[in-house]
């Protein structure tokens, strides 16, 4: 099992990376960890990134990382030693998942360390080491299918930025690794450093809704289904149309059932839930470009009325439009570098 007492500062993370990681899944939570500081104002965190080989990660974006140590160069009596073990995604993950060397590396780092969590398709990874049976996790949305289908014996949360199931995390796409390793620092330094980490890198320290205030658009993007993704294009455009399934179906030359059903296996989600999506995400730009009354807001965004957006607004981001563009506004607060440092030393 693993161990649950903190261990002194600085703390050991050992983050996993293979080439076509994602790099952002790697270096997002490192920079996070790597700007927190103890009371002592000294580095909370000792870092390392291994491969499965020593020597060049070649990351995504065309970069190249340097991993000092091979797996195979890591003493499984030196895991004990690790605090925190970080598996990170990317499109390496699908070959990896398969690799019995990495994943029995990464069942012994799970066991020993402290806690260990995932990034983005790094879930894939703690899935095929057996480490998220009968746990509920998280993965990319776009990848939210593929946990659920290849690994039933898991609860697959799609809509979750991060899941905490014991001292097994896990977290949805690319920079929501970041907000992960947030919530690393706060549960290990407070909420005072972690906000002041969160301020200098321009984030929310925990910001709204899950990921489904992300997925109209990007869905729309990814759908291959050549039809249905005309379809959702439309929607995505129209927000104020009549968008019901008759309509939709009409416009696709397809009859209603036969419609409702390809839109569902492309999309992932109903025509009724896309169309409250999209107006969603229409609603958001909205708010966030200026302070047109909620009224015109709800009317140009498709819900009609502001009631019925604000019912949309807590239903998948937890929160009114009227407090989401209160949000928005205090991300956009200004501050100097002095301001930004001086939040940093009062926090360490």
């Amino acid at each position: 099992m693993s161990r649950t007492n903190p261990r002194p500062f600085p703390r050991r993370v050992l983050m996993l990376g293979y080439d076509e990681a994602q790099i952002l899944d790697i270096t997002g939570p490192l920079q996070i960890l790597s700007s927190a500081l103890t009371p002592e104002g000294k580095p909370a965190y000792a870092i390392e990134l291994v491969a499965p080989k020593a020597g060049p990660v070649a990351a995504s974006a065309g970069l190249t990382l340097q991993a000092r140590r091979g797996i195979g160069q890591i003493p499984y009596t030196e895991l004990s030693d690790i605090d925190t073990f970080l598996v990170s995604g990317g499109f390496g993950s699908r070959t990896l998942r398969h690799d019995e060397a990495v994943l029995a590396f990464i069942r012994e780092a799970a066991t020993r360390a402290r806690r260990t969590a995932s990034i983005c398709t790094g879930a894939l990874l703690l899935a095929a080491a057996g480490l998220l049976d009968g746990k509920r996790a998280t993965t990319h949305w776009a990848f939210a299918a593929t946990l659920r289908r290849d690994f039933p014996k898991i609860e697959v949360d799609e809509d979750a930025i991060y899941v905490r199931e014991g001292n097994l995390w896990t977290s949805a796409g690319v920079t929501a690794g970041m907000d992960l390793a947030l919530a690393l620092v706060e549960e290990d330094l407070g909420r005072d450093t972690a906000l002041a980490i969160a301020r200098h890198h321009v984030m929310y320290l925990m910001r709204p809704g899950g990921q489904s205030q992300f997925s109209a658009q990007l869905a729309a993007q990814a759908i291959e289904d050549q039809r249905i993704a005309q379809i959702c294009a439309y929607i995505v455009q129209n927000p104020r149309a009549e968008l019901t399934v008759p309509k939709l179906a009409a416009q696709a030359h397809m009859s209603e059932r036969n419609f409702a059903r390809r839109f569902a296996e492309a999309a992932a989600m109903t025509p009724a839930l896309f169309v409250e999506r999209a107006r969603l995400d229409e609603a958001r730009r909205r708010l966030t470009d200026g302070a047109l009354p909620l009224e015109t807001v709800a009317y140009d965004a498709g819900f009609g009325v502001a009631e019925r957006m604000r019912r949309a607004f807590i239903r998948h981001l937890g929160v009114t439009p009227h407090r989401y563009r209160e949000r928005f506004q205090t991300a956009r607060r200004t501050a100097t570098p002095a301001t930004l440092l001086q939040e940093i030393s009062h926090a360490g």
